[in-house]
């Protein structure tokens, strides 16, 4: 599908994706419809990808293992499990089955010199993410990049990372770091065209919270404070916006159309499939005339995720498919459990409040570290099982 003459002709002045009112425009002047997937649990673990419940955040799952089988074989795995978890493999795949985009969700720690996944100072944000684009240029496939885990915590949910409360709005120190790490983002990567834009903040606000519509009243402000320090230095990629309550409530948002290259997201898990599920998605995109992109759907099965998909289509909102790849199934691959794997849930899910505690759950360290090694190599792409349902239900192809 071309679009209007004019929009062709500003299109192929820019190497980036454009907006051009409620659609995004190529830079050969065709309509960009997003498909794709989410890396999730690469740079930001979440438990129950791992089989866990309890221990469901990254800061947790760190802890868990430390107490399994010591600080520094934690170390050893994380760095294993960023080396292998994603490779250019699972890459090429991706882009084999006719997906345009992928959203890399991220946590702020990766930009910072604090201890996170294996590292205590200079981490490695850049160099996994530089390494990520080099694995999709020439390949057709764009990235959003996603702060899934703001500082302070932006949602108070295991999802962010946090302490139980999205200490982002509250706190100015907070707010200045994430304005600095989106600086040095931008900055980094403005003229990179393989990436798509910047999602600010993932599922801001959790609906849990008494003072909630202090809290949502805040979220246009701090929005406003990530923009500025985008264009600071990048006036050409895209800024991502989602709505507070796992990115489903855009009412605070109606007066967010900082300058002419803001688009929004909306998440959605389960309900009905038709286009009644997501009338306030559209009825928010017709009024801002601007795209409006699912950045995450996904956990329901190939029937469902078929229906909700066309729904989608005719509807012209883009979509990333969460996640690419976790234990079991329910997405584009799956990863088998090692040996033994049952036992780390275990301990995982055992009291662990004192260190009585800790040392009555704990199992043989070198058997847990062997399985937990086993669980690095079963994640790397040749090991893992293809979901061919999953991924033809959502439009895309598979052999």
């Amino acid at each position: 599908m071309l679009l209007a003459v004019g929009s062709v002709a500003e299109a192929k002045k820019s190497k980036f994706i454009t907006i051009d009112g409620p659609n995004l425009v190529a830079p050969n002047g065709e309509k960009f419809f997003i498909r794709g997937t989410n890396l999730g649990n690469w740079l930001n673990p979440e438990g129950y990808m791992f089989g866990f419940s309890k221990t469901n955040s990254a800061s947790i799952i760190n802890l868990m293992l430390c107490q399994l089988v010591g600080p520094d074989f934690a170390a050893e795995f994380w760095r294993a499990f960023k080396d292998n978890y994603i490779t250019e493999k699972d890459i090429d795949f991706i882009v084999s089955t006719g997906a345009n985009t992928i959203r890399v969700p991220f946590h702020y720690k990766l930009f910072t010199d604090e201890d996170y996944m294996g590292l205590t100072s200079e981490q490695d944000g850049f160099e996994r993410i530089d390494q990520l684009v080099e694995w999709c240029r020439g390949k057709g496939v764009y990235l959003i990049l996603d702060m899934h885990d703001a500082p302070g915590g932006q949602t108070g949910d295991n999802i962010d990372d946090s302490h139980g409360y999205p200490w982002l709005f509250e706190s100015e120190e907070s707010q200045r770091l994430y304005c600095d790490i989106w600086k040095r983002i931008a900055q980094h990567y403005k003229n990179e065209p393989v990436i798509l834009g910047y999602d600010l903040l993932n599922e801001p606000i959790a609906p849990y919270f008494e003072n909630q519509a202090e809290l949502d009243a805040k979220l246009a402000a701090v929005y406003k404070m990530g923009v500025d320090a985008i264009r600071e230095v990048d006036k050409n990629h895209i800024i991502l916006l989602g709505g507070a309550q796992w990115n489903g409530n855009f009412k605070p948002l109606e007066n967010t159309l900082f300058d002419d290259k803001i688009m929004y997201t909306c998440h959605r898990y389960g309900g009905g499939t038709d286009a009644n599920a997501i009338r306030s998605f559209i009825e928010f995109r017709d009024r801002t005339n601007r795209p409006m992109y699912m950045g995450e759907i996904g956990h329901n099965t190939d029937e469902w995720m078929a229906s909700f998909c066309k729904t989608m289509v005719d509807n012209n909102i883009g979509y990333t498919f969460w996640p690419y790849k976790k234990i079991r199934n329910s997405s584009f691959v799956g990863i088998k459990a090692p040996e033994g794997w049952r036992k780390v849930i275990a301990f995982s899910e055992a009291p662990r409040g004192t260190y009585n505690e800790i040392r009555k759950a704990r199992p043989n360290q070198e058997e847990a570290r062997k399985i937990l090694m086993q669980f690095i190599e079963n994640s790397r792409f040749e090991n893992c099982d293809i979901q061919k349902g999953y991924i033809r239900a959502i439009q895309l192809k598979v052999e």
